[in-house]
């Protein structure tokens, strides 16, 4: 299994993460999708982030900018996908 750093989260009122809480490395969620995504980049003055899909495939470099208020929630990054942990 792979761990990335846990930090507390602060959930606002909308049900999404506080953007002072993501780091590079973490695993999200965001709106309108079940997959799960990798945070590989930081804006925070802008509040973007670039994602991956999580697991990643090493042979494709599928990343991509959105809003950080686009992430509703932050997870576990795991190989073993049958047991999602959420924080």
């Amino acid at each position: 299994m792979i761990h990335s750093k846990q930090l507390d989260n602060k959930i606002d009122n909308n049900n999404l993460i506080c953007s002072e809480n993501l780091y590079k490395g973490a695993c999200v969620k965001i709106k309108n999708n079940n997959n799960t995504f990798q945070v590989i980049g930081l804006n925070q003055e802008k509040k973007m982030c670039w994602v991956r899909e999580w697991p990643f495939d090493c042979n494709s470099k599928k990343t991509f900018a959105l809003n950080i208020s686009q992430i509703t929630i932050q997870v576990l990054c795991s190989n073993d996908f049958s047991n999602e942990v959420i924080f």
